[in-house]
């Protein structure tokens, strides 16, 4: 298989892992640079086995290569309204609301909202938010024109809840090929790797919905037991540093080059 990887990710510092685990398992992979306002992928080539990794754009733009197999998995299932359907109760944030940024939200006294884009993943990264921190941010995000973000910009509201430790997993083909967790809270001991429970509950989700070839999900542990906190495209996740990249790419050629 052919990777077609973006230059410079700036969000996340551990993207030159990529390069290493190419290099490592002697894959071809070709090195192309995209600006965020681009229209197309400014490439040519005669193979079509390609499977492209870098920011949300390139995710978004090889979908017109409908040609490139596996090429992107951008969209689709993807989507809340979706997925959400299959999972139900077992996502951290089941019951949601969808407005734009600029709409007003209504808040109580004290309240604490979880924020995040709801078609755009990677415009911000979604949190928890106060009524005062989230009127700052709305404005900051609104007046500065360097970023996607535009009053039309679709967002996902729900209750903020607590969680005791998050986890990434890297799916391939239905198996899970990596995990490790990305966040301890401080009741949560130490672990090296995901709990066996942890790893039981991703495996009832996948036979739940296989959401697609090759997708992320993370999942989290909470009062109520394990749960989803969102789906992500494999085109356009961050590798944390406990990620084995390599595990990850040997995985997604070895599964789409059969």
């Amino acid at each position: 298989m052919y990777f077609l990887i973006q230059s410079t990710i700036y969000s996340d510092p551990d993207h030159y892992k990529i390069f290493e685990a190419l290099e490592e398992l002697n894959i071809d992979y070709k090195v192309i640079n995209i600006l965020p306002t681009a229209d197309k992928i400014d490439f040519e080539t005669d193979r079509k086995d390609i499977f492209v990794y870098g920011s949300v754009t390139i995710a978004r733009l090889a979908k017109q290569h409908s040609d490139w197999v596996p090429g992107s998995f951008y969209g689709g299932n993807h989507l809340y309204e979706i997925y959400s359907q299959h999972y139900g109760e077992n996502l951290l944030n089941h019951k949601v609301s969808v407005q734009t940024i600029s709409e007003e939200l209504s808040w109580k006294k004290g309240e604490e909202k979880f924020i995040k884009p709801y078609n755009e993943a990677k415009i911000f990264t979604g949190k928890v938010f106060t009524e005062s921190e989230w009127k700052d941010f709305v404005f900051e995000k609104l007046e500065n024109q360097a970023n996607r973000i535009t009053a039309d910009s679709l967002i996902q509201i729900s209750e903020a809840k607590r969680t005791i430790k998050e986890a990434r997993l890297w799916i391939v083909g239905g198996e899970i090929v990596d995990s490790g967790y990305y966040q301890l809270h401080e009741e949560a001991p130490f672990e090296e790797n995901v709990s066996r429970d942890g790893l039981n509950f991703a495996k009832e989700m996948i036979q739940l919905f296989n959401l697609e070839k090759a997708f992320v999900m993370d999942i989290c542990l909470t009062d109520e037991g394990w749960k989803i906190v969102e789906i992500n495209g494999i085109n356009s996740s961050g590798f944390y540093p406990n990620t084995n990249v390599k595990s990850v790419i040997k995985a997604l050629n070895i599964y789409f080059s059969n």
